[in-house]
């Protein structure tokens, strides 16, 4: 059995006769736990095939949607309603270009921000920054390399965030308030001697 991800405490925990039910045959990803527990290296086993090409952006999103909305009795819902808005995956595909490749930098972050943020490119319904953000830290996430690196930011995250981390909003942020908050937690990263999601995890959990 593969240990959890350092700094992760628990799986999600969900119904997954429920999810399969609720959402369209194509967008389940393949070999998902069907039993039930999702842990984060669940969801980057699916990035991971999402950008070898043998899991498409839909599979991708489903993966990160069952972990992000967990137990909530609405997230099979608000899932379908997402995927609903991109059939064919091309706007996610569109706005993940940037971040997928093996190698990225900070404008490339920015720029898939924006475009999972406006819905002229490719924003989807139900998938604010709460969301696209794990999205965008399944899709573009290196460990291992150090740096600044694609983190989740929720409202959990941010109210948990000292001021020097830049994030001066409960919610909605800007695509800059972002990449300090992915700025301040590379540097904790490094004079901790951890990685950047570790940061993020400890500021889930309040620790």
């Amino acid at each position: 059995m593969q240990k959890p991800i350092p700094g992760e405490q628990a799986p999600i925990t969900v119904n997954v006769d429920r999810w399969r039910a609720g959402l369209p045959p194509d967008a389940w990803p393949e070999s998902f736990p069907s039993s039930g527990d999702v842990w984060r290296r669940d969801v980057f086993a699916v990035a991971d095939a999402y950008r070898a090409g043998s899991a498409s952006a839909r599979q991708l999103l489903t993966a990160v949607l069952i972990w992000g909305y967990g137990p909530i009795g609405y997230g099979p819902w608000r899932a379908a309603k997402s995927l609903g808005a991109d059939p064919d995956g091309k706007r996610l595909t569109y706005a993940l270009e940037a971040v997928s490749t093996s190698e990225h930098d900070e404008d490339a972050l920015r720029t898939a921000y924006r475009r999972l943020g406006d819905p002229d490119h490719a924003r989807l319904p139900w998938l604010g920054p709460g969301l696209f953000t794990k999205v965008l830290y399944f899709a573009g996430y290196r460990r291992g390399v150090g740096g600044v690196q694609p983190l989740i930011l929720d409202r959990v995250v941010a109210s948990r965030l000292p001021a020097e981390a830049g994030v001066g909003r409960a919610s909605g942020w800007l695509s800059e308030e972002w990449l300090a908050y992915l700025r301040w937690a590379a540097e904790q990263a490094h004079a901790r001697a951890i990685e950047p999601d570790a940061v993020e995890m400890a500021a889930f959990y309040d620790r």
